[in-house]
């Protein structure tokens, strides 16, 4: 059956080629979160190949290639155009051409896998190189232009912990290795398919074993996320400000006191606010700072995102920071991060101000942080404070002095109600996995949630809901192989994949 229909794909000609091309792409999206139809690479990534295999040459297998990566990034990022539509009066012209537009530049990356397949003897060669290829240039697409790791193919299996217990050693890069090798399995017969079948069984039960023991006692802090699900449309208007205000302060005040009954004796009460969470600048402006503080029980500590301004002897704003803060009981500021990896047309203008689309509120650029660091706030474990779609970034997530925790705020308003904040949260639980941190994550909107340190997850809010969730801070565990070597990893295997596939290669 699977000779046939990949026979048919490869005899593809004319438009009939670009369109099957792109919609496999597209196909394959679905095995992304939240779908996780992760059967439909058996297709989409043999499809690919075979249609590459009966390409007359390189050049053609590049665009075979590219149609397909186009499907695939455009139908993966769809939600991108809910961010516009917040401020549709201004930017009505991108929404036809924003999606398509940004998968045009992602699409090389799948366009240099199958160029560089194209030249692979036919059978397990191409699929090694291809595998090898498809993991390098995951790995370049975290780096160029400032980096933009979205749906790494490993992501696929985030719908759980046990799938995902050797991203603790290989990565989410080296789960991207495995996936693709697995999903080209029928271009390499029954055995193949059955050598894959056995290679996830491996996969599983080596989760298993590492999920068995059972986890350390929580560390004594209890953690209060406050979701006030505020949407995008509103967060900046002038005449929303105090609303917004009111809304977090309440409902930290009620909500602490309730936890305060709940938590274990000697345990300290930490709560969360998501990226930006009220439209001031909370770290600068001391009066909110008091009105803040005083829905904060004695003892316990707001770790809030905020806007974060330095000003001049002239009392005007000199550069603005996209930070977290955190604040005591009293009103005081205990420690501070800026983000140091900021979002192109959203927090800055890459090419000098010459592409004239801006998404972030006001007419100055954030200024980036220098470096992670941790933060030590009063007798907190230290964390390390991840700012948005920081957490995306597999091993740049944890300083160089390693934390007890990590947290990430973000403001997933931007992508509505829509496969983003689900996208965003698999990143957020591969990290912890990686790492072997526990993570707590604040959305806007949702979804929030706590992860232990093997990705497990104890506690989360829904998408769209005004929520608080209160749960115990996990324990840290053992640095992971990750942790130590990081990208080396993934780059070795690809590396030595992709070197045994071109060893062989021929025409």
């Amino acid at each position: 059956m699977w000779n046939r229909v990949l026979g048919h794909l490869a005899a593809r000609r004319g438009w009939r080629l670009w369109v099957t091309a792109a919609g496999l792409g597209a196909l394959a999206a679905l095995a992304l979160p939240p779908v996780h139809a992760v059967p439909v690479l058996l297709l989409a990534v043999p499809g690919l190949l075979a249609m590459v295999g009966a390409a007359p040459g390189w050049k053609r297998a590049f665009w075979i290639g590219f149609a397909w990566g186009w499907g695939h990034f455009a139908a993966g990022l769809y939600w991108i155009t809910h961010a516009i539509l917040t401020e549709v009066e201004r930017f009505w012209w991108l929404v036809p051409i924003a999606v398509p537009a940004l998968a045009l530049p992602l699409a090389v990356f799948a366009a240099g896998p199958a160029a560089l397949a194209w030249k692979a003897r036919e059978g397990w060669p191409r699929v090694l190189v291809f595998a090898g290829a498809w993991v390098g240039f995951e790995l370049l697409r975290g780096v160029v232009l400032t980096g933009f790791p979205w749906n790494l193919m490993g992501t696929v299996w985030a719908f759980g912990a046990l799938p995902v217990q050797a991203a603790a050693w290989i990565g989410v890069h080296g789960l991207s290795l495995a996936t693709v090798l697995v999903a080209a399995s029928p271009m390499l017969g029954r055995r193949a398919m059955l050598g894959a079948g056995a290679a996830l069984a491996g996969f599983a039960a080596f989760g298993a074993a590492r999920l068995w023991p059972a986890e350390p006692p929580p560390q004594p802090v209890g953690l209060l996320i406050v979701q006030g699900n505020i949407a995008q449309e509103l967060k900046w208007r002038e005449d929303q400000r105090a609303a917004i205000l009111h809304r977090y302060v309440e409902g930290t005040r009620e909500a602490a006191l309730a936890a305060l009954r709940e938590l274990p004796e000697g345990h300290r009460l930490v709560v969360i606010w998501p990226e930006s969470a009220v439209p001031f600048l909370l770290a600068d402006d001391p009066a909110v700072r008091s009105l803040v503080a005083g829905a904060l029980p004695q003892g316990a500590m707001l770790l809030a995102g905020t806007v974060r301004a330095e000003f001049g002897p002239d009392g005007r704003a000199r550069r603005v920071f996209n930070s977290l803060v955190a604040l005591d009981a009293a009103g005081e500021v205990r420690g501070v991060a800026d983000k140091v990896h900021l979002v192109p047309f959203g927090e800055y203008m890459p090419l000098s101000g010459l592409v004239p689309i801006r998404l972030v509120p006001g007419g100055m650029d954030f200024t980036p942080g220098t470096e992670l660091q941790p933060i030590r706030a009063d007798t907190l474990p230290p964390f390390g404070a991840l700012i948005c779609y920081e957490v995306i970034f597999p091993a740049k997530v944890v300083p160089p002095e390693r934390p007890a925790w990590l947290v990430n705020v973000t403001n997933d308003a931007w992508f509505g109600i829509s496969a983003g904040p689900w996208q965003h949260l698999a990143a957020a639980r591969l990290r912890a996995v990686e790492e072997g941190l526990p993570l707590a994550r604040a959305a806007q909107t949702g979804i929030s949630a706590v992860f232990d340190a093997r990705g497990r997850l104890v506690s989360r809010t829904g998408l769209g809901e005004t929520a608080v969730l209160l749960a115990p801070l996990p324990a840290a565990r053992e640095a992971t192989a990750f942790a130590h070597l990081g990208l080396w990893i993934p780059g070795t295997l690809c590396g030595v994949i992709f070197a045994l596939g071109w060893w062989r290669r021929r025409r």
